[in-house]
C-alpha cells in the first residue's frame, strides 16, 4: 500500500497512457492539421518511420561517422554459432561486450557479454537480428536532445543529462537481495531483478564493490538522470549541428559515452551509443524534481518543434506515410517487441 501512494504522488512513475492524457489532444490536432496520423514519419528522412518505433539501428549507425560510433557488427540470428563466433574474432572483438536487437526498444534484450559461453547463450536464445558492439568503457553517459528546422542552419540542443546506471553498492554484510530490497529504486523492479539476478541473490557484495544491476541507461530500466542543462555550450550547438546537416537527423535523442561532460562541452572524446529518432522522448523531464505542469510544457514545446519539422519536410519531398503504410508497419512492430519481451 505505501509504495502504491509513493508512485501515485510521482509523476513520474505513472503509466505512460495516463502520463499523457491530459496533453494527447494536442497530438491529435497535429494529426487532424496535417491531415495524416503519421505526420511525424516525414521528420527524420533518412530513418524508417522518422525513428518513431521499429527502424533499425543499423540504419542510424551507417549514417553517422564512423570515428563517432563504437565499433559494432549485425548478426543474423539463424546463423550457427560457429560463424557468430568467427564474424566477433575477425571483427577485433574482445570481451566483455555488449549485445541487443537490431530493432529494439525500452533496453530489452540489452545484455553485457563476458565470456563465449554468455555469448552462444544469448545467441542460441534470442530470436531476431542484432547487434555486437564494443563495451566503451569510458566513465560518464549522458543523452543529449537534439531538433532543427531544415530551413534553418543552426538547430537547439534542448537537453543534457548525466546517466547513472541502476546498481548497488556492497556493504560486506548484506546479500544482493538485501541491498535491491532496500535501494530506492531497485526495490520497485524487484521481479525483473530475480529475473535477471536471482542466481546470486543470496551472494554477500564485499564492502564498496559497485554491482551493476543493467547496464542500458533508460529510465525504465532504473536509471538516474541528472539534469546538465545549464552545462549546455556553443560548442555542443556546432557539434550536433554538424551531425545534422552530415545525416539529416532533424529531431531526436543521442545518447553518448564520453571521458567528461567538459570534454564532451568541447566536442571531442565522444562515442555515440545510439540516436533515437523522433520516437525519443525528451527524458531531460525526469528526475529533476520537475513540477508536472513544466513537463507537460517541455513536451508540448517538443511536439510543436516536430510538427513544424515534418511539415516543412512533408511539403519539400519526404511525404507522409499513408495511413495503410503506418498501420501495417506498426502492427509487425508491434508483434516483433511482443516477441522480445517473451524472450527478456
Amino acid at each position: 500500500m505505501k509504495n502504491f501512494f509513493q508512485k501515485l504522488l510521482n509523476w513520474e512513475r505513472w503509466n505512460f497512457f495516463v502520463l499523457y492524457a491530459p496533453i494527447s489532444p494536442v497530438w491529435i490536432w497535429y494529426c487532424l492539421r496535417s491531415g495524416s496520423l503519421w505526420f511525424f514519419s516525414s521528420s527524420n528522412p533518412t530513418i524508417t518511420f522518422g525513428g518513431f518505433e521499429g527502424e533499425g539501428k543499423k540504419e542510424m549507425y551507417d549514417q553517422l561517422p564512423g570515428h563517432l560510433i563504437p565499433l559494432t557488427i549485425y548478426i543474423r540470428h539463424d546463423l550457427p554459432f560457429s560463424e557468430v563466433k568467427k564474424q566477433v574474432e575477425v571483427a577485433g572483438f574482445t570481451y566483455p561486450f555488449i549485445v541487443k536487437p537490431d530493432v529494439g526498444m525500452k533496453g530489452i534484450l540489452f545484455r553485457k557479454i563476458d565470456n563465449e559461453e554468455q555469448l552462444q547463450k544469448y545467441h542460441e536464445h534470442i530470436p531476431v537480428e542484432y547487434i555486437v558492439q564494443a563495451l566503451v568503457d569510458w566513465p560518464v553517459e549522458v543523452s543529449v536532445f537534439y531538433y532543427r528546422h531544415p530551413a534553418q542552419a543552426k538547430g537547439t540542443v534542448s537537453g543534457f543529462i548525466h546517466k547513472e546506471l541502476l546498481h548497488v553498492v556492497g556493504d560486506g554484510q548484506s546479500t544482493l537481495q538485501q541491498l535491491v530490497e532496500t535501494h530506492p529504486r531497485a526495490k520497485f523492479r524487484l521481479e525483473e531483478m530475480k529475473h535477471r539476478h536471482g542466481h546470486r541473490f543470496q551472494e554477500l557484495i564485499p564492502d564498496q564493490e559497485i554491482f551493476f544491476l543493467s547496464h542500458a541507461g533508460n529510465h525504465n530500466r532504473g536509471a538516474q538522470f541528472t539534469n546538465l542543462h545549464n552545462e549546455i555550450n556553443e560548442k555542443m550547438h556546432e557539434l550536433f549541428d554538424e551531425l545534422s546537416h552530415q545525416t539529416r537527423f532533424y529531431y531526436g535523442r543521442y545518447d553518448i559515452k564520453t571521458t567528461s561532460i567538459e570534454d564532451l562541452k568541447q566536442g571531442k572524446n565522444i562515442s555515440i551509443l545510439e540516436f533515437n529518432g523522433c520516437g525519443a522522448e525528451p527524458n531531460h523531464i525526469y528526475d529533476c524534481g520537475m513540477p508536472l505542469w513544466k513537463a507537460y510544457a517541455t513536451l508540448l514545446k517538443h511536439w510543436k518543434a516536430l510538427y513544424q519539422i515534418s511539415r516543412y519536410n512533408h511539403k519539400n519531398g519526404t511525404p507522409y506515410w499513408s495511413y495503410r503504410r503506418g498501420k501495417d508497419f506498426l502492427k509487425e512492430s508491434n508483434k516483433h517487441f511482443k516477441i522480445l519481451e517473451q524472450y527478456d
